[in-house]
């Protein structure tokens, strides 16, 4: 009996490198095992791609594209490939799962056609993870894209009437406990949560500021450039504008801020204040955009700003950020709970405290899965710490700001309310000093939201000492 001849095997094919995947998965990699911040990591991976000559433009946004967008719906997609695999996640090795959800995230949420999404994201494995794993991540993209986002939807997250947290967590992409507590700090009902998630599922627009006295807001409007909303140094950057094409950028005369931390620090600076103005405090200056906006607010009046940060590295940022500054200023490398000047010593203090960060999570989504509800008792006893001391360094009718880029009630006015049992000083209501600043509650105290305002969740309450 014959037997029919054997066909020769195929040669095995080196896998093509795309470019911006290949970095996309690179970025990935380093915030799930480094703990790093995409913001961070992201951009020297692209600058070493332009540099070595094999990364566009189009490259350079479809990777920015990719990792920002993963990130930010890691824990819907990873509903979703649990859905679709044999095993518990926890059991699919870490970069195959890093693969998957960039797979999941080009057939769910872009424009790229569903067979190009797979094809690439199997290249893509075939290069990082070996050919046997690339067949897994294979099957398993096929799977996925066998139901659009909404389908999938439909599939792994409970109706809503049944359980309406973890319905929204899974349908915005945020964990069930943030749901809650961004729920709980904005008040109302459904319509109003879901604005929110959704404002923070939408890429932030990149915010300018004119130092005043340093740069003047027309230098920034550029052809893709917009007055900001609020702030009367905003200014606003299109879809894809580069703030290190603005020359005012490159010399240190303007800087990439949020309106919202703009709005903070003009608050305190315009706050009525009787007797000197001379000396100004930010007591967390770290990284420097709000001390680099208060130095030159003092430097019009002719004060002076001590900039402290416990950090080394971070003071060296805060120093970098006033360099050039026309007024006094000074950068020290302080612990803000032990203070290194004298009680009373101040006109204007801020405290811009540590926080779980949960007002920033359009520009850090990786934040939202990293943090845990036990971080807020973390940074308790760090908060009133540092504000009871900022009391302490205001003179007698002096002004303090406290301020934090989270909504949480627990980091926000409980802070607020347990320093002023023990602390002498009186509230300030912060909304006059936010003209034209809609939706900002019933006072004292401000609270900013991304659906509301187009800013960071960044909350101020202003104190007078008594």
């Amino acid at each position: 009996m014959s037997s029919r001849p054997r066909r020769p095997a195929r040669p095995s094919r080196r896998p093509k490198k795309d470019p911006a995947r290949l970095i996309a998965f690179e970025a990935l990699r380093a915030v799930d095992e480094r703990d790093a911040y995409a913001n961070l990591v992201l951009p020297p991976l692209l600058r070493e791609g332009r540099e070595r000559g094999d990364l566009d433009g189009r490259d350079a946004a479809l990777a920015t594209e990719l990792v920002y967008g993963t990130l930010r719906w890691q824990g819907t997609y990873d509903a979703i490939i649990a859905a679709c695999v044999d095993r518990p996640l926890r059991e699919v090795d870490p970069p195959v799962l890093d693969v998957l959800s960039l797979g999941a995230h080009q057939l769910l949420n872009t424009r790229v056609p569903a067979h190009a999404a797979v094809g690439a994201t199997v290249e893509l494995a075939r290069t990082v993870l070996g050919e046997g794993r690339a067949k897994f991540v294979n099957a398993v993209l096929r799977r996925i894209a066998g139901d659009d986002l909404d389908g999938w939807l439909r599939r792994v997250a409970p109706p809503y009437d049944e359980d309406p947290e973890e319905h929204l967590g899974i349908v915005h992409a945020h964990p069930r406990w943030i749901v809650s507590a961004l729920w709980d700090a904005l008040g109302g009902g459904r319509k109003g949560v879901e604005a929110l998630l959704e404002a923070d599922n939408a890429r932030p627009e990149v915010t300018l500021v004119a130092r005043p006295g340093r740069a003047r807001p027309e230098e920034l409007l550029t052809d893709d450039a917009a007055p900001g909303r609020w702030s009367p140094y905003a200014v606003r950057l299109a879809e894809g504008g580069d703030p290190g094409a603005i020359d005012a950028v490159r010399e240190g005369r303007a800087g990439v801020q949020d309106e919202g931390s703009q709005l903070v620090a003009l608050a305190l600076a315009n706050a009525p204040l009787e007797g000197d103005d001379r000396r100004w405090l930010d007591g967390c200056a770290g990284p420097g955009g709000k001390a680099a906006l208060l130095g030159a607010l003092a430097a019009e009046r002719g004060a002076a700003l001590v900039a402290s940060e416990k950090q080394p590295h971070r003071a060296r940022l805060v120093a970098r950020a006033l360099h050039g500054n026309p007024g006094p200023y000074q950068v020290i490398t302080a612990d803000g709970t032990r203070p290194a000047w004298r009680a009373g010593s101040f006109d204007r203090v801020l405290v811009d405290v540590p926080c779980t960060g949960l007002g920033a999570l359009r520009r850090r989504p990786e934040a939202r899965w990293r943090r845990r509800p036990e971080d807020l008792a973390g940074f308790a006893p760090l908060q009133r710490g540092l504000l009871t001391e900022a009391l302490r360094a205001a003179r007698p009718g002096g002004v303090v700001g406290y301020a934090t880029c989270s909504p949480h009630p627990a980091e926000t006015r409980a802070v607020v309310e347990d320093v002023l049992k023990r602390e002498s000083a009186e509230p300030i209501d912060v909304r006059p000093l936010m003209p034209g600043v809609p939706s900002l509650g019933d006072g004292p105290d401000v609270q900013l939201w991304p659906h509301l305002h187009g800013t960071d969740a960044m909350y101020l309450a202003l104190l007078r000492r008594t």
